[in-house]
């Protein structure tokens, strides 16, 4: 047995401050599909809550974050190295 997951988490976040920041699946590799559409810019998603999180611009916050915005609608994740294998097959 691995402890390898199938299945990305439900919500991830690429900000290491956010308690759903999980560097190991980053590592590995999780590609977003936002209402059909390959999304390579999310800061942070929730499948169950059908939301993305995406940087607005360049503007940034007072204490130099960057300015999110969240879009809603249906999202799936996934694994790059899954979809690689599914698209071999």
């Amino acid at each position: 047995m691995t402890d390898t997951p199938t299945a990305p988490p439900d919500r991830l976040s690429t900000d290491p401050r956010s308690p759903f920041h999980d560097a190991a699946m980053i590592e590995r590799g999780v590609g977003i599909r936002f209402k059909g559409l390959e999304r390579h810019d999310v800061e942070e998603y929730s499948v169950s809550e059908g939301w993305i999180r995406v940087q607005a611009g360049r503007a940034r916050d007072r204490r130099g974050n960057p300015m999110t915005i969240k879009l809603t609608g249906p999202v799936e994740a996934y694994f790059y190295d899954r979809a690689e294998t599914d698209a071999a097959d």
